[in-house]
């Protein structure tokens, strides 16, 4: 059985031009031609080009496959066993370049980038590498997760103060609305609240109003997220819960 050259492309998913310059160099002569001069390729044609390719794969360049593969000393299965040792040591190769990248893109998870004197200085006491495993947890099959892990892996340190900075500013107007007896659904505690989202949206994912009114509940039923507004001010926590809400409402 033969095949043309346009059949024997598609087969191998290669192109008829390279089927062509391997007849032209002698690494590939089809073993016959039709009436009209057109190349035929038999099977053995097609072991023969098998072998090339997976040599061109592993990076021999041509007149190196061609040595080889018309190397009368090296049968056929041979080959199949140079190819099999050569795969091996490459997927081996992959497997450690594939583990050391899967490392590196750990480190850089919530600002570990950092130098430990760094993460001193923005986060103080608080790690956030000491909570990245529960947020992958919860989170990591959601858009806004792997969102936020893209923004944060490339923050620097002025990057991490600057959204502190944003973040105690908030806070202290926040308290400061309190002080003066405005409701949480007052119009400011609700643009201070709207403030809030879009500080989120700013620095780490797209915050819509449905996740922004789950993170409000989470503020008050998390006992780690209430003393952390606690100790902004006492009721800080409900209060930020209550104003996110009604902020929800009013642009909804």
């Amino acid at each position: 059985m033969s095949h043309s050259v346009g059949q024997v492309a598609g087969y191998a998913g290669i192109t008829v031009r390279t089927l062509h310059h391997y007849d032209e160099i002698g690494l590939l002569v089809p073993s016959a031609r039709n009436h009209a001069g057109h190349r035929r390729y038999g099977d053995e044609d097609l072991d023969r080009l098998q072998q090339i390719l997976f040599y061109r794969e592993l990076g021999f360049p041509l007149d190196e496959v061609a040595a080889l593969l018309d190397d009368p000393a090296t049968d056929p299965q041979e080959h199949l066993r140079r190819q099999y040792d050569l795969l091996r040591s490459r997927i081996d190769r992959l497997q450690e370049m594939a583990a050391a990248v899967e490392h590196a893109m750990e480190a850089r998870k919530m600002g570990i980038n950092l130098t430990p004197e760094e993460k001193f200085e923005v986060f103080g006491e608080f790690d956030p590498a000491d909570h990245a495993e529960e947020v992958e947890e919860r989170w990591g099959t959601t858009d806004a997760y792997r969102q936020s892990q893209r923004r944060t892996a490339a923050y620097t340190k002025e990057d991490w103060l600057r959204i502190q900075g944003e973040a105690h500013d908030l806070n202290q107007r926040f308290a400061a609305l309190m002080e003066s007896g405005a409701g949480p659904e007052s119009a400011a505690a609700m643009d201070l609240a709207e403030e809030h989202r879009q500080q989120i949206v700013r620095n780490y994912y797209d915050c819509s109003l449905e996740i922004h009114t789950c993170l409000a509940e989470m503020y008050v039923s998390d006992e780690r997220f209430t003393a952390t507004f606690e100790a902004v001010k006492a009721g800080y926590a409900a209060y930020l819960r209550e104003a996110i809400l009604a902020n929800a409402v009013r642009r909804a």
